[in-house]
């Protein structure tokens, strides 16, 4: 059996953990004995992803924090230290998307607000969070960046989303050079389609429609794939695992999907 044992105690910060797959993510975390600081804008999800966490026997805080901000990322940071004494990783996957668009048609506006929380708060949470982790001295210091298939191939009509995601595969590869002498790793995910909760109400026929679309296997991704990918990284497994862009998309990153007629398709009967 594989031994994730190596990440019992470790503190870890999530950014973005009150849904979704950072909450993924934070469960899995606790789950496997880490001490887990829950960090979102929407403080009521936080709370109740605290409260799944603790009914589960784990042990986790929250900490409000807009990672476009950088005095309420320090604070974040010098919270988790106060808090457990100590900062091992931290997971920067809160983000925030944009409407599918030509790039000619968004505004400036737009522009500056998604890359003030995509990428700039990618930075920010790599800056203090580094600092804390040398201070540390922990010897599986890591860092994890959530960015997506638009971070490592190219999108029609996602041009700023796109361009952000780039960055934060950006970030990773040269910090993981930075750090990679002082026991840091630096890692991104790059997710594809996955079933979370930004589905909301959309009838299962259409999720299925689109699952068709943009993944091979007809099928959406399961929000705990990601958690235990990040687990993975987090643990002393993967200390030589690092600058890399992951990405989790049933192969849609692989290539292109061409028809084909099976010559023995009664093998599948």
């Amino acid at each position: 059996m594989t031994d994730f044992s190596s990440v019992k105690g470790k503190v870890a910060i999530v950014t973005g953990a009150a849904d979704g797959l950072g909450k993924a993510i934070a469960l899995c975390y606790a789950e496997n004995g880490m001490k887990v600081i829950v960090s979102d804008i929407n403080a009521d999800k936080g709370m109740q992803c605290i409260t799944e966490i603790q009914s589960n026997g784990g042990e986790a805080s929250f900490f409000r924090a807009d990672i476009s901000k950088e005095d309420q990322v320090s604070n974040l940071i010098d919270f988790a230290v106060s808090k457990y004494g100590r900062l091992d990783g931290l997971v920067n996957n809160a983000g925030i998307a944009a409407d599918n668009r030509p790039a000619h048609e968004y505004s400036t506006a737009e522009f500056d607000r998604l890359m003030s929380i995509d990428l700039r708060g990618v930075f920010l949470g790599t800056k203090y969070a580094v600092e804390a982790i040398l201070k540390s001295k922990s010897l599986g210091g890591f860092i994890i960046n959530i960015a997506s298939l638009a971070g490592i191939l190219g999108n029609s009509s996602m041009a700023i989303y796109s361009s952000a995601k780039h960055g934060v595969v950006g970030i990773t590869k040269s910090a993981a050079l930075d750090y990679a002498p002082y026991n840091i790793t630096v890692n991104a995910i790059c997710p594809g389609t996955f079933r979370t909760s930004i589905w909301g109400q959309t009838p299962e026929e259409i999720v299925n429609q689109y699952a068709k679309i943009f993944s091979p296997s007809g099928k959406l991704g399961d929000p705990k794939e990601i958690g235990h990918l990040a687990l993975f990284l987090a643990s002393d497994l993967a200390r030589y695992v690092s600058g890399s862009a992951i990405p989790i998309d049933a192969g849609s990153s692989a290539g292109k999907v061409t028809p084909a007629q099976w010559s023995h398709p009664e093998i599948l009967e």
